[in-house]
């Protein structure tokens, strides 16, 4: 009996230490193919997490995936810098320098919105997306063509914090937060999203348990993975107590490779506050009409999926 054929997949992000190891995933998962991947600036430049996703899938010896550069500036206010206390400087946690020369450039003349849209096209009613940083390239996606939320089969957000506390402020996650105009647009236009908030993902962690098998297997990138996630693990330390990192990127990669047994959702119509108060960034649930999309919010799972993403990645034979 034939394998089933790997679905379609596009991946925004901006690699950051956790989108690095959602990205390993990605590629490991037999069911899922990357078709194309654009980058967005938050845990570093648009520019450098296009580099570092360059250098990853070079490390795993992948060079048929395009990738384009997608938004610098968020919607309402300039890009501002990097999060390099809890990603480092380049995003990696120090191990640019490490990363090989890429096997492909990034797209010329191609933006992550333009990349996104031309992908729902070719790949329409099949074509899962993944955003796991700032909203900015997709919603000048559904700008550019506001059709592509009915061409895409599912959309996965990691992002926001609905009853937990935010990341970066009192109320807000980072992902929300850098553009909020963005995470409205996306979560309020003509498509179904599944949110994977702060709600979950702060209860799934790697360890230096998990660090230490990355570094033990065979392969350049989870070793580059587990050099790492040295730098991830220490900026979490304080919050958890121990050398433990939530996973926030990979949870929402698990949920789209079908990883996540018995997710406890939340089905509402979900915005997000846009305005420079204290509430900047932060979910609001809104009375549910009925004339709006509902959105599903994973708030919960049964079970750890952290050795679950860890045996997908360590079961690909890397290059």
């Amino acid at each position: 009996m034939a394998a089933p054929t790997p679905v379609p997949v596009f991946l925004d992000c901006d690699p950051g230490i956790d989108d690095a190891i959602a990205l390993a995933y990605l590629i490991a998962h037999p069911g899922l193919r990357l078709v194309g991947i654009g980058t967005v600036s938050g845990n570093t430049s648009a520019e450098e997490a296009a580099r570092n996703t360059l250098g990853l899938l070079a490390a795993a010896g992948i060079d048929d995936v395009p990738v384009a550069v997608g938004a610098h500036d968020f919607l309402a206010r300039p890009f501002d810098g990097v999060a390099a206390r809890v990603h480092g400087g380049d995003g990696v946690g120090g191990v640019a320098g490490s990363l090989p020369e890429p096997l492909r450039p990034a797209e010329p003349g191609v933006t992550a919105a333009e990349l996104l849209v031309r992908l729902g096209r070719e790949h329409e009613g099949e074509l899962r997306v993944l955003a796991i940083g700032p909203l900015t390239n997709l919603a000048l996606a559904l700008r550019a063509d506001a059709s592509l939320a009915r061409r895409v089969y599912s959309l996965t957000v990691m992002g926001g914090a609905v009853d937990a506390p935010g990341n970066v402020s009192l109320v807000a996650e980072a992902n929300f937060r850098n553009d909020p105009v963005a995470a409205a647009e996306v979560l309020t236009a003509d498509w179904a999203v599944t949110l994977v908030p702060l709600d979950v993902t702060m209860s799934h962690t790697f360890d230096e348990d998990h660090r230490r098998r990355l570094l033990d297997a065979g392969g350049a990138l989870p070793r580059l993975l587990g050099e790492m996630l040295d730098t991830y693990l220490g900026f979490y330390a304080d919050h958890y107590g121990d050398r433990r990192c939530a996973l926030h990127d990979p949870l929402a990669a698990a949920i789209v490779g079908g990883d996540v047994p018995n997710p406890v959702w939340r089905h509402g119509v979900f915005d997000v506050v846009s305005d420079d108060g204290p509430d900047h960034g932060r979910v609001v649930e809104l009375e549910d009409d009925g004339t709006a999309l509902r959105t599903g919010a994973v708030m919960a799972t049964d079970d750890p999926v952290a050795d679950v993403l860890l045996e997908r990645i360590l079961a690909r034979r890397w290059a």
